[in-house]
């Protein structure tokens, strides 16, 4: 480098940019220890500085699949929709409607499998004042001890229902159903189903199959042309109320999708298991930072995915040239010229002054090589 020219630098400000190699080494110093005590302080001050909304939030459960290739720990056959018989992993989500919560676990565990302390943990990182109005999940949740848990917390929930041989005669005996419009209609039961420790209360939904709309829900033999959609509750709203809100989850799956496609959360993976887990607790901070970032820039415009905003906002070719006797940073046309993009970098460099909290390195890092950090 030639004597009194600048020494190069990227943009969080170093002299130099970490290679693939010397990241994938970061994460396989990573223990069960290492990842409680690097990632829960950070996610806790994440978490401060989400505004929860008068009414609260509604912590929505799910579970995917991460296929893998190979023989890294934790990846079993288990449920894989896409590519049966293959390995994977089975992380489970908590979002409300960041990412509150989130395991990664062997791929031969059920959907329900852990969900009792994980949500125990998932609880303990909302900070002071913030509640939750309800708890949503799908019915591979459907389980007793899990409804207990949350009955024991106070905390309101609706979660469909497994249509067991007992809810299926319930809601074929239901007959003097109350209609919501021309194709549906709603009832409800209280019933204790076997191995459940108290009776509590169906909400059904049945729907009218019809050629111009695919019904959702499932078909019983002893009602021909109608779905059924079931969830169980504790909350003493009405059907249509419960069916509405229930419907508002349905941004759970897309959230997923962005996670995978536009942030590679099943691409990284490495032998160990938690190597592993930190890297994908790595892409869901990511995610959270990214939604933060869009609410405090443009709080008033339409949600961006990961994959929009990269391209909007984050990648911007340029190439550095002369203007005169000055060094200029000449920025592609495309982008949208700097112009446009003076709000945000405004807004973002008067955003609130809350560092993250400096993580203190337990005593066992230190005989890591050097240690985390």
């Amino acid at each position: 480098m030639a004597p009194g020219r600048p020494r190069p630098a990227h943009a969080a400000g170093g002299e130099r940019f970490p290679s693939d190699d010397t990241i994938r080494n970061f994460f396989l110093r990573f223990s069960q220890a290492h990842v409680e005590a690097f990632w829960r302080p950070l996610w806790r001050w994440l978490v401060r500085l989400v505004q929860c909304p008068t009414g609260g939030f509604a912590l929505d459960l799910d579970s995917t699949v991460f296929c893998r290739e190979g023989q890294q720990e934790g990846a079993r056959k288990g449920f894989n929709p896409k590519c049966k018989g293959r390995h994977s992993h089975h992380p489970l989500l908590a979002e409300a409607p960041f990412i509150l919560h989130g395991w990664l676990r062997s791929g031969n565990t059920g959907a329900a499998r852990g969900v009792v302390p994980f949500l125990q943990e998932a609880l303990t990182l909302l900070p002071e004042g913030t509640w939750l109005r309800t708890v949503r999940a799908d019915s591979g949740f459907f389980d007793g001890a899990f409804l207990d848990f949350l009955e024991e917390r106070a905390l309101p929930y609706v979660v469909v229902a497994r249509l067991t041989t007992t809810l299926k005669r319930k809601c074929a005996g239901i007959q003097n159903g109350t209609a919501l419009d021309e194709h549906h209609d709603a009832g409800e039961f209280i019933v204790k189903l076997f191995g459940w420790s108290k009776e509590r209360r169906f909400v059904v939904v049945r729907e009218r199959m019809r050629e111009s709309k695919a019904a959702v829900g499932r078909k019983l033999l002893d009602v021909p042309g109608y779905t059924f959609r079931v969830w169980v509750t504790n909350r003493s709203q009405d059907a249509v109320t419960l069916w509405r809100d229930y419907n508002g989850r349905a941004c759970v799956e897309p959230r997923i999708e962005e996670l995978k496609h536009d942030l590679a959360a099943d691409g990284f993976c490495l032998q160990p298991f938690y190597a592993t887990e930190s890297a994908f607790l790595a892409v869901l901070f990511t995610f959270n930072l990214l939604s933060l970032y869009q609410h405090q820039t443009t709080p008033t415009a339409a949600y961006r995915q990961p994959g929009t905003l990269r391209v909007a906002v984050f990648l911007c070719g340029a190439v550095l040239g002369m203007m005169g006797r000055e060094v200029v940073l000449k920025l592609s046309a495309a982008w949208g010229g700097l112009g446009k993009h003076k709000p945000l970098v405004a807004a973002a460099l008067d955003w609130l002054k809350c560092p993250s909290p400096k993580l203190v390195p337990p005593e066992d890092r230190l005989a890591i090589g050097g240690g985390l950090i």
